[in-house]
């Protein structure tokens, strides 16, 4: 079963509480903050598997949730760390996030790790809260939660070069003769329901990938046929050889069949009908007229394509052909799908997000964002120096001046998180 699309749920670990905890030994009664730290919750790592070939095992377990930290104890002892969870993935994966369809990452070395989804941090224990004027802290900050998101995996066959074209063209078989592959070969249409790949050997040292990709049709780039199930496999490719039926046995003209695919291609991805192609035209075993063949190879030289006359059947061209593949592919520089740039600039972004909002929702000053999160998983509201804490920390962050300047007048109620308070200037 060839499984290339997956869409799984990942929860990372949440960060421990930090604890509240007071030394208390013989002839020391009146000891000073020991709350310990919060362990950091487990990372989810994808890892790069060699063994694996499909995303066939997220269809069956589509949930990973890593390990929380522990909590913080006594006499400084921090909680442990969450463990990561590992998942394995087959090389060429990529991970996008399911609501904003972004890259987080293309798993295409061998062996490649990465964070997809980071733990949330421990939380200080009330030790770090000790202050000359407030020795006796009774609060500790709660962990952070870990990231949880949806992703969806999508498999890219790794390749140096794609074999297009319509279906029954030949691209099969030329896979076969070229390779040790051996991919099903029939003659009707869509023979080939997966992809496959075949190392192409020439001299000692010198290979390189070949993917079949299975026939396409007018409408791929919509769907129609197997359209985008194989089109994504095409997009790591750095060279594509296009194979057309030259025989035009079955009725269809070799260069219209040219420009329909093109056409695909560039409707499903600009950058796929700019990638160079080598123009195969294939079955000339069985072509009675060969002026066909030269009119069809004057009209794609003068759009500046190469044009090899092959049979695949026979092995007659193909030497050729794989030969000025290999050297066109030496001065092609590799397909990048994932700038690793990428992280850093969602970072930056990140770091852009505003602090906190204030908004009035009906007669109540509403304060929400992430600090707003942040410190509320910090105090105990219970405790009156922890209040005290709260309240400084509201004012120095200007959430004060900000509902002042959105109008608040004394009395008026404000809600942050899951608390609500009158507001005393």
């Amino acid at each position: 079963m060839f499984i290339d699309v997956a869409e799984i749920y990942l929860k990372a670990g949440d960060g421990g509480d930090g604890a509240v905890s007071f030394r208390r030994e013989k002839y020391i009664p009146n000891g000073g903050p020991d709350g310990g730290d919060g362990g950091n919750g487990g990372n989810i790592v994808f890892k790069v598997d060699m063994g694996l070939r499909t995303l066939v095992d997220f269809r069956y377990k589509r949930k990973y949730i890593a390990p929380n930290g522990e909590r913080g104890g006594g006499k400084n002892c921090s909680g442990r760390s969450g463990e990561d969870l590992v998942v394995k993935v087959p090389l060429g994966t990529l991970v996008k996030d399911k609501e904003t369809g972004r890259i987080i990452a293309d798993l295409s070395r061998e062996g490649q790790e990465e964070i997809i989804a980071r733990g949330g941090k421990g939380g200080w224990g009330n030790q770090h809260f000790a202050t000359p004027t407030r020795q006796v802290p009774n609060f500790a900050r709660r962990g952070t939660p870990g990231e949880e998101r949806w992703v969806v995996l999508e498999l890219k066959l790794l390749a140096d070069v794609g074999l297009i074209g319509f279906p029954n063209v030949g691209k099969s078989t030329l896979l076969s003769v070229v390779s040790a592959a051996r991919p099903k070969i029939a003659d009707y249409h869509f023979t080939t329901l997966t992809p496959n790949l075949g190392v192409v050997s020439l001299d000692e040292g010198a290979s390189f990938v070949m993917a079949d990709i299975p026939g396409l049709i007018e409408g791929a780039h919509r769907g129609a046929g197997l359209g985008h199930q194989f089109l994504r496999h095409i997009e790591r490719t750095r060279l594509l050889i296009h194979i057309v039926d030259i025989s035009e046995a079955d009725g269809r003209d070799a260069t219209n069949d040219v420009d329909v695919i093109n056409r695909e291609l560039g409707m499903y991805n600009a950058e796929l009908a700019k990638r160079p192609q080598i123009i195969a035209a294939n079955k000339i075993d069985a072509l009675a007229d060969m002026s066909r063949l030269e009119r069809f190879k004057k009209e794609m030289e003068s759009r500046g394509y190469r044009v090899f006359a092959i049979s695949a059947a026979t092995k007659k061209g193909v030497d050729e052909l794989i030969r000025y593949a290999y050297e066109t592919l030496k001065e092609l520089p590799p397909v990048v799908l994932f700038d690793e740039a990428f992280r850093e600039t969602v970072a930056e972004e990140k770091k852009e997000e505003p602090p906190f909002t204030v908004r009035k929702e009906n007669d109540v000053f509403v304060v929400e964002g992430p600090w707003v999160q942040k410190i509320l998983r910090s105090v105990n509201l219970n405790d009156r120096e922890s209040l005290q804490y709260f309240q400084r920390a509201v004012k120095n962050m200007g959430i004060i001046e900000e509902l002042e300047k959105n109008g608040i007048q004394e009395g008026d109620t404000v809600r942050m998180g899951e608390i609500e308070f009158d507001y005393i200037p």
